[in-house]
């Protein structure tokens, strides 16, 4: 496993968003063309929809073939389906409904009106995961693990002090009395992200410069969940101005640009 973690910093929200919009779409072009698909995690949040905005305002990218990339969450609101605060409905918003997905690719965690509680649903998102990986694996093969950062630290649905974030065994976990509305949630686990190739995670904003830091400077993962974060290849913070006030300037990474060789 790679423990290689770089900050790149951008401007600002607007400038990151495109930014990573950019990288991801060269990415799952350059994933699709070798393996003949990509398999994507996407976050809920501002930047994580920002972000889907600006692949699909960006004029590259229909450049990607959708049909063969995978689309699952890292974590999901226990809402009816179609509320606009479920993760998937706001990705659906941003740019899932506006290219050409197979729809048996796209992997969205069960709602609060399918008709199973809150337990059963977490056991249906564990059996998808376990149906899609590799008979020689015990995690799906994800590329790319988008994640955004709370102000507390947290990642998905896995907040600080709970038992969630040291969930080992599980692979999809149902959250009761969140700190954050709603109460009920579901999410992956440290252990499944962490299978990710690439973990992405987009912070902004100055009420996210305290967190950042502690992450990168190796705070408790019980304390600070984010610092628990860990791709196999990479794991990249890409963060505004704002964000990056308490990042060590030894972990920026020099310049703005960027090319394929340079994110394996």
């Amino acid at each position: 496993m790679s423990n290689e973690r770089r900050v790149i910093v951008h401007p600002d929200k607007a400038a990151l968003a495109a930014a990573v919009a950019a990288r991801f779409i060269t990415k799952v072009v350059d994933l699709v063309d070798e393996f003949d698909e990509a398999s994507i995690v996407l976050t809920g949040g501002t930047m994580g929809s920002a972000v889907l905005e600006a692949v699909n305002e960006n004029p590259a990218r229909d450049s990607i073939d959708w049909s063969r990339v995978n689309v699952w969450w890292g974590d999901e609101r226990w809402l009816p389906a179609g509320d606009p605060e479920r993760n998937e409905t706001q990705a659906r918003a941003a740019l899932l409904d506006h290219v050409a997905l197979d729809a048996a690719r796209v992997h969205p965690f069960p709602a609060s009106d399918s008709g199973i509680e809150l337990d059963a649903a977490a056991e249906l998102y564990a059996k998808e995961l376990a149906d899609h990986t590799p008979a020689n694996a015990s995690m799906p093969h994800f590329d790319i693990t988008f994640l955004g950062v709370g102000p507390d630290g947290h990642i998905a649905s896995l907040f600080p002090e709970r038992g969630g974030i040291r969930e080992k065994n599980l692979t999809v976990i149902p959250v009761r009395n969140s700190p954050k509305p709603p109460p009920e949630r579901l999410s992956l686990t440290l252990p499944v992200i962490n299978s990710s190739a690439r973990v992405w995670l987009v912070v902004a904003g100055a009420d996210k410069a305290s967190a950042l830091g502690l992450i990168l400077a190796g705070a408790s993962i019980n304390e600070v969940p984010a610092a628990g974060v860990e791709g196999r290849r990479k794991t990249l913070f890409f963060v505004d101005s704002d964000a990056a006030q308490e990042v060590p300037e030894n972990l920026i990474a020099p310049g703005q640009f960027w090319t394929g060789a340079d994110d394996n």
